[in-house]
């Protein structure tokens, strides 16, 4: 007698855990407060230039103008 109820409660056990793991597996996830982040920040941006010699795009500040067009190197700008 004491073998058939030590089954049963071992039954009732298991059943109970699935049970319990399934049901707390279907509640939606709690939902945690929104994070706070501060806005992007603009990225400093400075035009680009394109070379006459070649066509390359590179930044106004590597600019070397020569006979009133611009040129990614000295070695592209025409010598006089």
């Amino acid at each position: 007698m004491t073998r058939i109820l030590f089954w049963l409660a071992l039954a009732f056990l298991v059943v109970a855990a699935i049970r319990s793991k399934l049901k707390s597996n279907s509640r939606p996830p709690k939902q945690q407060p929104p994070v706070r982040r501060a806005p992007p920040k603009e990225a400093e941006t400075e035009p680009m230039l394109q070379c006459a010699h070649c066509g390359v795009h590179y930044p106004a500040s590597e600019n070397v103008p020569a006979a009133g067009r611009n040129y990614c190197s000295a070695a592209h700008a025409p010598t006089a």
